[in-house]
């Protein structure tokens, strides 16, 4: 009996408080903070949307208004979507490299298709390295 409520103590237990076996999924990582840099883009809050940018995009554009006037004129379904939605996500080598398909119908009614690159960082962190966007594109994966 006694070891029937030590199972039934330590079952409560592990419901209230779960333990992660494993570090948090960097798909769900990444999107979050694809989505974070968008509401930052959404705000022309240009210094979060420019914390999200890799070393190598901030050794090209060292200021971030530089990095904001960059998203401006060469990433308007970004910088301002109409809606967005994800599509296929991509996980290469242990998720050291993530790609992202963000479906985007622009203000402009034009449909994007927005691939983001990013990696994770040597802390473990993961930052936006590139995107690419092609016009009226169905999704063929990545």
């Amino acid at each position: 009996m006694r070891a029937f409520f030590a199972v039934l103590i330590l079952c409560a237990a592990s419901a209230l408080f779960p333990v992660s076996a494993r570090a948090e999924d960097p798909i769900d990582t990444t999107r979050t903070m694809i989505e974070e840099q968008i509401k930052a883009f959404l705000k022309d809050d240009a210094e979060t949307a420019y914390s999200f940018a890799a070393p190598g995009i901030k050794a090209m554009y060292p200021d971030k208004n530089l990095f904001f006037a960059m998203v401006k004129k060469s990433y308007e379904p970004v910088y301002h979507p109409g809606n967005y939605a994800f599509g296929r996500s991509r996980s290469i080598d242990d998720g050291a490299l993530i790609y992202h398909e963000v479906l985007i119908s622009g203000r402009d009614g034009k449909d994007w298709t927005a691939i983001y690159q990013i990696m994770r960082q040597p802390d473990g962190s993961y930052r936006i390295n590139g995107v690419q966007i092609v016009p009226d594109a169905d999704s063929k994966g990545i």
